[in-house]
C-alpha cells in the first residue's frame, strides 16, 4: 500500500510538473505575440511577472522590444522590475530606446525606470546609435546626462553625429559638449566628418564657434 501511495504521489507531481512547464511556455508565447489579457491571466493566477524568456530576457523586456504598449502597461501594474536586465545587461527601458519605441520608454519612465546608467551603454547611447531623436527627448527631460560616456568612450552626440542631424539638433540644444573627445581621441565632429555626414559636420561647427 504504502508504495502503492508513493507511485501516485510521483505520478502526481510529474503531472503538475508538466502542467507548469506548459503555462510557463504559453506565457512567454503570450508575452512574445503582445497578448496583454492572456499574460495578465498567467500573472493573477499565480506565475511570476518576472519570469524569463530561454534568452533570459523578462516579460517587461520582450514587450518592451517589441514596443507593446498594452503588455508593458499590465506588467507595471503588477509591479514587474523595472531595472531587470537580460544576459547582456540591457534593461526594458534601453531595449525600447533602441528600438525607437518612444510611447514606450514614456511609459517606463513615468513608472520610475531610471534613465541614467552608470556603467555600460545607456538607453541615451541606444536612442543616440539608432537615430531616435524623440526618444532622446524624453530621456533628457527625465534627466539622463546628455555627456556620458559609453564603454568605448563615445558619448551620445559622437555616436548620432555619424547619421542624424535631427538628434544632434536635439543633443546641442541639450547643451551636449561637442568638445569631448574619447579614447581614440576624435571628437563629435571627427565622427560626423568621418562618416561624411555634412549637415551634422556643419551643426556641431556651429556649436563649437568655428
Amino acid at each position: 500500500m504504502k508504495s502503492l501511495r508513493i507511485a501516485l504521489l510521483s505520478v502526481c507531481l510529474a503531472a503538475a510538473s508538466g502542467a507548469s512547464a506548459a503555462a510557463y511556455d504559453d506565457l512567454i508565447n503570450a508575452a512574445n505575440m503582445g497578448d496583454a489579457a492572456k499574460v495578465a491571466s498567467f500573472i493573477d493566477r499565480g506565475l511570476d511577472v518576472n519570469s524569463v524568456d530561454p534568452r533570459g530576457e523578462t516579460l517587461l523586456i520582450i514587450a518592451a522590444r517589441n514596443g507593446y504598449g498594452d503588455l508593458v502597461k499590465a506588467l507595471i501594474a503588477r509591479r514587474a522590475r523595472l531595472e531587470a536586465v537580460n544576459a547582456v545587461g540591457e534593461t526594458a527601458l534601453a531595449v525600447a530606446a533602441f528600438n525607437g519605441h518612444v510611447a514606450v520608454v514614456e511609459q517606463l519612465l513615468a513608472a520610475g525606470a531610471n534613465p541614467v546608467n552608470t556603467q555600460g551603454w545607456s538607453a541615451l547611447h541606444y536612442a543616440a546609435m539608432q537615430g531616435h531623436a524623440a526618444v532622446l527627448r524624453a530621456l533628457i527631460e527625465r534627466g539622463a546626462p546628455v555627456d556620458a560616456p559609453a564603454p568605448n568612450g563615445a558619448t551620445a552626440l559622437m555616436l548620432a553625429a555619424r547619421a542624424n542631424v535631427e538628434s544632434v539638433k536635439v543633443l546641442l540644444a541639450a547643451r551636449a559638449d561637442a568638445r569631448i573627445r574619447g579614447r581614440d581621441n576624435e571628437s563629435a565632429l571627427d565622427w560626423a566628418v568621418k562618416a561624411g555626414n555634412t549637415d551634422a559636420a556643419a551643426m556641431i561647427r556651429a556649436a563649437m564657434g568655428q
